[in-house]
Formats: structure tokens, C-alpha cells, sequence
């Protein structure tokens, strides 16, 4: 079986200055994933741990150093989901340093799908999960992301199975309490072991209306994973006016990566060797 893992920085404009440090980090999500899969562990582990990664680095926009929302707070949304349709998540949570983590939790520990704000960080403080003060979220000036928007993985591992990871911080700017795509099945990430997994980045309200990644995973059944991802973006930015992109993957590792914004940071392993784009050529 091949294993293959592929992480996204966001979809938005990404100043010329920090392209080399997001490639360089993505690379580097990539690899702390790809060295879980070779020891034969599970693709929803090496998703959660990429994103991990990319959370905890103020480039990117998802937990330490996410955007803040019109009154000046973070307000951070995750999912993680497994190919067999197991699903977690958490949006508007202020107070955890690593979102995609809750997100496993509410997955495994709880009957539901989806906790949010108060209550998502009640059961984190449950699940021994630690509370943190939220201005230590925010990332000094200079340092945090200015232009990026959402991180995420998708995986297969060795038994054949996929999964995917989203975390954000959302839009620059939103109203409290404004939930995106990330934390919603469907639309910021899908995964199904039949056809394989994909990860949404950009405006989320445009997302959700075109049910982006559920789109694209299902378009696996009749296209490889360039054509359909290329096909789910269209759709995304026809009829739905939508901006943003995708990373897909097939049960059998072939990665599809389509984009309608200048830059979406993006790393995958191809052949032997890591490698990563900021753009499509």
C-alpha cells in the first residue's frame, strides 16, 4: 500500500517574504506525519499530528497565532474525521492551544460530532486537556499570519485507510461567534476509505454553500484527484462565487491540488522526497 500524506498552509495572497518559511514548515508537518505512517501507525494520527505542526507556528493562521475576530479575540474551529465516517469537532474555542487535539477527543469521548465555545473547552478541561489564557493565542506583531487562511492534512495509511485535519482561525476581522467551513463535515474536510479524503482552505461561506470536499471526494469515483479536485473548484467559484482551494487523495495515494487564489502553501510526498509548492505552476 502506499502511504501518502499532503498538508495546505491556507489559500489567500501570503507576502513574498514568508514563502520559503511556510514551504519549509510544511515540509517539515509532512515529514512528522510520514514517519508515523512508515512505523505502520494509523493516517488520523499522522493528520492530527501535521496539523499540529502548523498550529503551533503564528505563520499560519490556526491556533497560536490565529486572526482575530472584531472584538479582538481569537476564536479558533477544527475537524478530524477518519475514513470510516468517525468524526470530531469543536469551532468558536478560545482558551486551547492545539484545537485539532479537542477535536480527536469530542470524536472519541462523546456521541456527538461537533462541541463549540464554552462548552467545547468544558470538555477539554474533562479530558485533562489544558486551558490556556487566550491572549497567550495571539501572536506578537510581525509574527502572526497576515494573509494565510486554514491548515490541514490528509493521509492513507498502510491498511488502506484516510483521514483529514482542518484547523483555523477563521476570517480576519469576523463577528464573535462566526463558525466557518473547518469545523463541518462536508465542507472543510470529508474522508470515506471507497474513494479517499480532501481538505478545504478559503472563504468559508462560499465553501459551505458548494459542500466542497464532499463534492470532490465524490467526484473520485469517475476522475483521478487533479481532475476532480480542478472540477470541485469550478463548481466552487461558477455557481457558488466561491474563493478558496483543495487538497485531495485517492485510496491509492494520488494527490489532486487545485486553488483560485494566488498562493495556497502545499506539501506532499512524491516518489521518494518531500516536496512543496506555494503556487501551482
Amino acid at each position: 500500500m502506499t502511504l501518502q500524506l499532503v498538508v495546505h498552509g491556507g489559500a489567500g495572497l501570503m507576502a513574498t517574504r514568508n514563502h520559503e518559511a511556510v514551504m519549509a514548515r510544511c515540509r517539515e508537518a509532512v515529514a512528522a506525519g510520514l514517519a508515523r505512517l512508515r512505523e505502520g501507525d494509523s493516517a488520523l494520527n499522522a493528520v492530527e499530528l501535521a496539523t499540529r505542526v502548523l498550529e503551533d507556528d503564528p505563520l499560519f493562521n490556526a491556533g497560536y497565532g490565529s486572526t482575530l475576530n472584531r472584538d479582538g479575540q481569537v476564536q479558533m474551529d477544527a475537524l478530524i474525521m477518519d475514513g470510516n465516517f468517525r468524526i470530531g469537532a469543536v469551532a468558536a474555542v478560545s482558551r486551547v492551544k492545539n484545537p485539532i487535539s479537542l477535536a480527536r477527543r469530542v470524536m472519541e469521548a462523546t456521541p456527538h460530532h461537533l462541541l463549540v465555545a464554552e462548552g467545547a473547552e468544558r470538555f477539554a478541561a474533562e479530558q485533562g486537556i489544558p486551558l490556556v489564557p487566550p491572549e497567550t493565542l495571539i501572536a506578537p506583531p510581525g509574527a502572526e499570519s497576515a494573509d494565510g487562511d486554514t491548515v490541514g492534512a490528509v493521509a492513507l495509511d498502510a491498511l488502506g485507510n484516510v483521514a483529514v485535519a482542518v484547523s483555523t482561525g477563521g476570517v480576519r476581522g469576523k463577528l464573535a461567534g462566526r463558525v466557518g467551513d473547518s469545523p463541518l463535515p462536508g465542507a472543510g474536510g470529508w474522508a470515506d476509505n471507497a474513494l479517499g479524503a480532501a481538505c478545504a482552505t478559503g472563504l468559508g461561506e462560499g465553501i459551505i454553500r458548494a459542500l466542497l470536499t464532499f463534492r470532490a471526494v465524490t467526484l473520485l469515483e469517475e476522475r483521478a484527484p487533479q481532475a476532480a479536485a480542478q472540477a470541485a473548484l469550478a463548481i466552487l467559484e461558477q455557481k457558488f462565487k466561491g474563493e478558496g482551494g483543495l487538497i485531495l487523495l485517492d485510496r491509492r495515494g494520488a494527490v489532486g491540488v487545485a486553488h483560485n487564489t494566488p498562493f495556497m502553501p502545499v506539501a506532499w510526498l512524491q516518489g521518494d522526497q518531500i516536496v512543496a509548492q506555494v503556487r501551482q505552476s
